[in-house]
């Protein structure tokens, strides 16, 4: 086969799936959230063969611990976080006011006049500020229950989910043995090599970052219901599992947390520093301890990347989209590396004219 004739089957490959995640996105969800968890648990299924488990009976035992950890939490935790939520949604627009009023009553007048800016313009701004972001939780709420209800209501969600990971764990290594007696002879190590590479980009981001957002998430929920914060719970939760967005989830759950300390704890500024504090240590933990040791540099993902993709899956594919982005964002940088470094090692790149006569007695001398 040319290479012409390769470009156009992948492309068409590509296309393809496309279409499939588009026209079936909506159904999609309990089968890629199946397919996650499989991936997300093989190691250790892998492990515990080693001990001499049967592939059976290991697959058994990860699913049902894994599914036992679910229901403590929803059994534990989602009755609670979920009373904070109402209460915070509640109390959200007496909260903006107290918050606007605390701003309007300290903000210093010399500086509204040097910087041209008045409280009643600030006011204005942050109650604009406030309606978009609730405009766009309410569309992303939607998004994800119209995503989630397509075909499927939530419980249907939570039955079919297991059982696909249930029968995906089981049959994990057969079926990367039958995908790759399917690979092309002719380069069959180049593209086991590009498997390797793409399995520790998406294995390195996928395990390593649910890790760190579940410490984190833990950490700052913990700490927050320490110092007292109202909605610490809920706030610091927020903050751990956005966290895989960089700098998105500490910025955020740091503003929210702040404000409602303010309104909170004013005028005892010891509160509201060690609530700050809190996002401070959990920043210096994400950069220096938590993603070094569990996530490394092996997805080779810029924060910008891993934001635009996203968003554009997300846009493209709803929920499902952001689901699969940033394993598709992954892959797709490991290909992209690879078309690199095969266009800076062909004539392309390099050339095909002889160097001057002139120019090789130059460089002898």
């Amino acid at each position: 086969m040319t290479l012409r004739r390769q470009v156009q089957f992948w492309l068409v490959s590509l296309v393809v799936l496309c279409l499939f995640l588009y026209v079936f996105s909506g159904v999609l969800l309990p089968f890629v959230a199946g397919m996650a968890v499989a991936y997300l648990l093989d190691p250790v299924c892998d492990r515990l063969e080693k001990l001499g488990m049967a592939r059976m009976w290991a697959t058994l035992t990860i699913l049902f611990g894994f599914i036992l950890i679910l229901v403590l939490f929803f059994i534990l935790l989602l009755p609670l976080l979920g009373n904070q939520l109402a209460l915070f949604l509640e109390r959200f627009p007496d909260l903006v006011r107290k918050l606007q009023d605390l701003l309007s009553q300290y903000f210093p007048a010399d500086l509204a006049s040097v910087a041209g800016i008045k409280p009643e313009d600030l006011q204005s701004s942050m109650s604009d500020l406030i309606g978009q972001g609730a405009s766009f939780v309410g569309k992303l709420a939607q998004s994800l229950w119209s995503g989630g209800q397509a075909l499927l209501s939530i419980l249907s969600l939570f039955v079919i989910t297991p059982v696909v990971a249930f029968y995906l764990l089981l049959d994990w290594d057969r079926m990367v043995a039958r995908i790759d007696s399917w690979l092309p002879r002719d380069h069959l190590e180049e593209i086991r090599g590009l498997a390797r590479e793409m399995d520790e980009a998406v294995a390195g981001f996928v395990r390593g970052q649910v890790s760190v957002c579940v410490i984190l998430g833990s950490f700052y929920a913990i700490s927050l219901a320490l110092v007292g914060l109202n909605f610490g719970l809920l706030i610091g939760m927020a903050a751990g599992l956005v966290s895989f967005i960089p700098f998105v989830g500490a910025g955020l759950g740091l503003i929210l947390s702040v404000g409602v300390a303010l309104v909170q704890f004013w005028p005892e500024w010891p509160w509201i520093i060690a609530v700050a504090a809190v996002f401070g240590v959990g920043q210096f933990l994400e950069g220096n301890i938590l993603q070094p040791k569990l996530v490394g540099d092996s997805t080779g993902l810029h924060p910008v990347t891993l934001m635009f993709a996203l968003f554009a899956f997300g846009y493209l594919f709803g929920f499902v989209g952001m689901l699969v982005a940033v394993p598709a964002a992954a892959m797709i940088g490991v290909l992209a590396r690879f078309a690199l470094r095969q266009y800076l090692a062909s004539p392309v790149y390099r050339g095909t004219r002889p160097a001057a006569a002139g120019t090789d007695e130059h460089v002898s001398e």
